[in-house]
């Protein structure tokens, strides 16, 4: 039976800070095991470990796409337990795979799965909140967030440890039947059965169709998923970069929680100065930035021009500023791509998330497979991902209401 009397505020902000944070725990966990993972299922081929990382977001971009339309016809709960049902089949499938390949599809349907708790989840708060509150109760639960990929690859490694590798699959599934359990236990459905709309493939491809017509909303999809690409191929190289590279594969959940909660900053600073400088120029500023310090870690690393107590520095520092710029980035990208669209925002939400996430991961797969033993591959591709986002701002222009 669904509850009928609805949460406090406090529970509620907690209950979506945890569904969201599905997605960093699937994510962030994996990277301690991929080591042991490559040494088992692909000896021959190490670097094709990483691909458990992308074939995950890989499935969540094409979850994106129908998540959110089927949460207006089907309900939000019923849609965060159908997806969540789906991402626990899916765990149970990639801890007893046999084989790599049997490991990345059945990290590609919890991907799938993992949409559902990710898109509906915002629906969900978009039901209750609006203008203000919503984005209070948004920023409240992403600051929880922010705190899951400062503890995830600690808590991987202390599974691994444990229990072996596999054991990573059933935490997961243990935390999305945790959070389902809560949700169905305390949260009432928020949109009534006679206010749902009809799931219809054409609606799908008429907003599609209008959301792709925008000049505004194409360029700033290809911004993003310029941002993503230089996000997703750091995430799929730096644990083998931190072991491979540096000899620091113990310590890397150490490190990767000090990336987390630096980085984290990102948000905070861009909420100062959206107001002043407007998400157009901020976005500009940001790849240019990048750009900048991508090019020169390049360089200094490809001349061998550092000395040797300062290289690992180094990168840990580009490491912070590749997370960070991605916080300064994609909240804007996403805002102005939905700009033109709010009278679907969304379907239109769910159309842009998908498209960016999609072209990103074939963008990073390819940088991933080519980890050599050191940074440069990567560092030469956030280069280039960078330079692609800032040409396409500087096309994008100022906002015409604007006098940047």
């Amino acid at each position: 039976m669904s509850p009928t009397k609805p949460l406090g505020q406090t529970e509620f902000i907690a209950l979506i800070a945890m569904l969201f944070a599905t997605i960093a725990f699937s994510i962030d966990a994996m990277l301690p095991a991929l080591p042991r993972i490559a040494a088992e299922l692909s000896p021959d081929a190490p670097n094709q470990a990483q691909l458990i990382l992308t074939s995950f977001v890989m499935g969540m971009g094409l979850g994106t796409f129908v998540a959110g339309p089927m949460s207006d016809s089907f309900g939000r709960r019923n849609v965060i337990v159908a997806g969540a049902a789906l991402y626990c089949l899916a765990a149970l499938a990639a801890w007893a795979a046999p084989t790599l390949e049997t490991v990345l599809l059945a990290r590609v349907v919890q991907g799938i799965g993992a949409a559902g708790p990710r898109v509906v989840s915002l629906a969900l708060v978009r039901d209750l909140y609006k203008g203000r509150d919503m984005a209070r109760i948004v920023s409240f639960a992403m600051m929880i967030f922010t705190l899951v990929p400062a503890i995830a690859p600690a808590l991987g490694q202390v599974i691994i440890a444990g229990f072996g590798w596999r054991a990573i699959f059933l935490a997961f599934l243990v935390f999305s039947a945790v959070s389902i359990v809560w949700m169905l236990a305390r949260q009432p459905e928020t949109l009534p059965a006679g206010t749902r709309r009809p799931f219809a493939a054409r609606g799908l491809w008429l907003a599609l169709r209008e959301v792709l017509s925008h000049r505004v909303i194409l360029l700033s999809i290809a911004a993003q998923t310029m941002a993503f690409a230089c996000l997703f191929a750091t995430l799929s190289s730096t644990q083998g970069i931190f072991d491979i590279t540096f000899g620091r594969g113990d310590q890397f959940p150490l490190y990767f929680a000090a990336i987390a909660v630096l980085a984290g900053s990102a948000s905070f600073i861009n909420a100062r100065l959206v107001g002043r400088l407007g998400m157009r120029k901020l976005v500009v500023i940001t790849f240019a930035t990048q750009i900048g310090l991508s090019g020169i870690s390049t360089f200094v690393h490809g001349m061998h021009a550092l000395p040797s107590g300062l290289v690992f520095p180094a990168y840990f520092l580009w490491t912070v500023g590749v997370f960070f710029m991605a916080g300064m980035t994609l909240g804007n990208l996403n805002a102005l791509a939905l700009e033109p669209v709010g009278h679907i925002a969304g379907m239109a939400a769910s159309v842009i998330g998908s498209v960016a996430t999609v072209a990103s991961v074939l963008l990073a797969v390819p940088v991933g497979l080519m980890f050599d033993g050191t940074p440069l591959p990567l560092m030469a591709a956030v280069t280039l991902f960078s330079g692609f986002g800032y040409v396409i701002m500087r096309r994008l222009g100022p906002s015409p209401s604007s006098p940047e």
